[in-house]
């Protein structure tokens, strides 16, 4: 996994006002908190956060003010809601060689068996527990062949060295649905007769 340098400046000026400001600037207001530490309230480049965050988990490293150099994992982030700009993030404060718990997304590769059946994705994400500086960006599943009634479950999915489930083992990531036959139109109205004899 790669490392997103961004500068952050520490903020002093709070509420809706002083946030709406920050985002004229094109810049996002952060909170970044974690290892027992006070929150420092951070601003962040708006576009570079916003390229940043289209990685999942991504590693951001942070150079507040010029003086110090922090790392970073996204922990909730805040859009608005009709435009989709960024509005706040909150940034959680990890250290190298520290494990932290997050969820990556399952990717699926391959055709199921015949017959139209539906693949659903009971977890899109994977919670796991990882160091925090080689967070995978995704698992793959293959679910070539499967037939309708076949599940994977999380123990199922090899995950990349040094990765563990924070999750049951038994949880269900993937299963597979029969398609539902749709009733033409004769079928129906003889289930209507049927039903009123």
């Amino acid at each position: 996994m790669s490392e997103v340098k961004l500068s952050a400046e520490t903020r002093s000026e709070f509420g809706k006002g002083a946030a709406r400001r920050i985002r004229r600037e094109n810049k996002v207001p952060v909170v970044l908190y974690g290892h027992g530490t006070d929150p420092v309230h951070l601003t962040l480049p708006g576009h570079e956060l916003l390229l940043a965050l289209r990685t999942p988990n991504v590693l951001i490293s942070l150079d507040i003010d010029g003086k110090t150099n922090e790392l970073a994992i996204p922990k909730a982030v805040q859009r608005d809601p009709l435009k989709g700009f960024l509005e706040h993030v909150d940034l959680l404060l990890v250290k190298r060689g520290e494990k932290v718990t997050v969820e990556i997304p399952v990717h699926t590769e391959g055709e199921l068996a015949p017959g139209g059946n539906l693949l659903e994705h009971v977890l899109a994400a994977l919670p796991v527990e990882t160091e925090a500086t080689h967070i995978p960006e995704a698992v793959t599943v293959s679910v070539e062949g499967l037939e309708a009634g076949a599940s994977i479950l999380a123990k199922d999915i090899t995950l990349p060295s040094g990765t563990t489930l924070a999750v049951e083992e038994d949880a269900v990531v993937l299963q597979v649905l029969a398609a539902q036959a749709e009733e033409t139109e004769g079928e129906a109205a003889e289930g209507e007769e049927a039903a009123e004899a």
